[in-house]
């Protein structure tokens, strides 16, 4: 790869040759939402652009597929503009590709004028606290993969049926997603794309009570009014949350003062509090809301192979001058939890590739503007040639879906810069291969790759089995069938 001296903000050429008449050839590692906005752009940008799309699984649309709930078809409907970006004659989708191990990046880059990474974040944080590994406890991406039917976890199988309490810890959107596909009543499920072996466990669960951990207080809760209010509005849920928790102080006032959303979450939050709801129903669900805890250990069951219970730290908040937010710090005070499911909703992390600069601590890739930088040996930064990133991978994996698309823009102004100035050319004057290259490269290893005509048939058949179940669709969940499919 080329490499560019950062000197401030400004880009220094060094020695690249004028623009050449061929096409601009882009490749985009992630079929997410942060790479189709890109493709998008790009495409409408630049005339005669031409826009491959990589991704490790036969199905495009990454999280609007594996991520969004079930029972939120509304944002999935997304993936039809994501669709007519496929249908232009200037892209390509290749599924069933691995970067790394069907192709390397090295490769990539020398095949194609740009290559944008946009794969996401497929990993989870580690709380590093003992009795982590214990069974019974996943990450909340597991758990959401498992129910939405990704190929990766078809084979999870939490157990819902040898406890009535689990544990989430974390209290952002993802967290209240998990709690609610828990706590919902199966019928409203049944009619959701949710998959077929996720519908059968929860029809079987004896889970009814979930608690929600977080290690602040309601002030300071990560999730959006619209995703609280709907799991406070689940029919018949009991939702319990302690008065004393929603005490303010000072620092609390300033805070909500600031903040739009997190004054309507800490009103709502109060409102659940003060509401008289009924508690006397056999068998009734309950939704409890611990604030100013967090894990300190986890709790083996006799056998000591799986999980029983989580041992929390009550905690305090203390102002934190440097962002004028607060902070968590143990008090030293403990108290059991008992449960048999425990799900970690504290932060999906991303992995890097052989050739990628990466920030472990961050776990994204140091960017500038979406350019990728590295450092050299006097610890300059280095904006490395046409090599770009965004979504997850580039601001971490915060925001919405829509958040991608501004994401997406800054990343292509950026290329369409680089390209206007001429860095984008190669070195020796002739085009790079693009598309005819990779096709070369997969033909010589015998990789099978899934192209969107490859998803459509997935997509028809599963459309086809969800009608005679009342479902948008029938996932398909493991490798072998979503191949078969692609064959069908």
């Amino acid at each position: 790869m080329g490499q560019l001296l950062l000197h401030g903000w400004k880009l220094i050429s060094r020695g690249f040759s004028s623009l050449t008449p061929h096409p601009l050839r882009v490749c985009i590692v992630g079929s997410g939402p942060a790479g189709f906005y890109t493709a998008e752009k790009m495409l409408k940008a630049l005339d005669g652009a031409e826009v491959d799309i990589l991704d490790r699984l036969p199905t495009p649309f990454g999280l609007v597929r594996s991520g969004v709930a079930p029972d939120h078809p509304e944002t999935k409907i997304v993936v039809n503009q994501f669709s007519r970006v496929a249908a232009n004659e200037r892209c390509s989708f290749f599924g069933n590709v691995n970067l790394g191990t069907t192709v390397s990046l090295s490769d990539l880059c020398k095949m194609y004028d740009a290559v944008v990474l946009a794969y996401g974040a497929e990993s989870d944080r580690y709380l590093g606290v003992p009795g982590e590994d214990l069974g019974g406890i996943y990450s909340a991406r597991e758990f959401v993969w498992w129910y939405n039917g990704h190929p990766d976890c078809s084979n999870v199988s939490p157990d819902l049926k040898n406890t009535d309490t689990a544990v989430v810890l974390g209290q952002g959107n993802v967290a209240l997603d998990v709690a609610r596909i828990l706590l919902r009543p199966i019928n409203e499920l049944e009619t959701t794309d949710i998959a077929e072996h996720a519908l059968t466990s929860l029809r079987e669960s004896t889970i009814r009570k979930v608690y929600l951990v977080g290690r602040r207080g309601p002030v300071q809760a990560a999730c959006t009014a619209k995703e609280l209010r709907e799991i406070l509005g689940i029919k018949d849920l009991h939702v319990c949350i302690q008065k004393a928790d929603l005490l303010t102080s000072a620092a609390d006032e300033e805070e909500l003062k600031k903040g739009r959303i997190q004054r309507r979450v800490y009103e709502l939050f109060s409102k659940a509090a003060t509401s008289h709801q009924q508690h006397d129903i056999v068998g009734q669900r309950e939704l409890h809301f611990m604030f100013f805890r967090k894990p300190d250990r986890f709790l083996p069951s006799e056998s000591g192979n799986t999980v029983s219970g989580v041992r929390l730290e009550k905690t305090c908040l203390k102002e934190n001058g440097a962002s004028g937010k607060q902070v968590a710090v143990g008090t030293g005070q403990f108290e059991d939890l008992k449960c048999g499911l425990v799900l970690k909703s504290v932060g999906y992390k991303s992995v890097p590739v052989d050739g990628l600069p990466f920030d472990e601590y961050r776990g994204v890739v140091p960017n500038m503007k979406g350019r990728v930088l590295s450092l050299d040996q006097a610890e300059h930064a280095i904006v490395e040639k046409g090599l770009y990133v965004t979504g997850w991978l580039k601001r971490g994996p915060t925001g919405i879906i829509a958040t991608n698309l501004y994401c997406a823009e800054e990343t292509v102004a950026s290329i369409l810069e680089d390209f206007k100035n001429g860095l984008l050319t190669p070195s020796s004057g002739s085009p790079k291969p693009g598309r005819q290259g990779l096709l070369q490269v997969l033909e010589n290893k015998n990789a099978r790759f899934v192209p969107f005509s490859g998803w459509e048939k997935i997509d028809t058949k599963e459309r086809m089995e969800g009608e005679l179940r009342n479902k948008p669709r029938k996932k398909i969940t493991t490798w072998e069938e979503l191949l078969l499919a692609v064959d069908g």
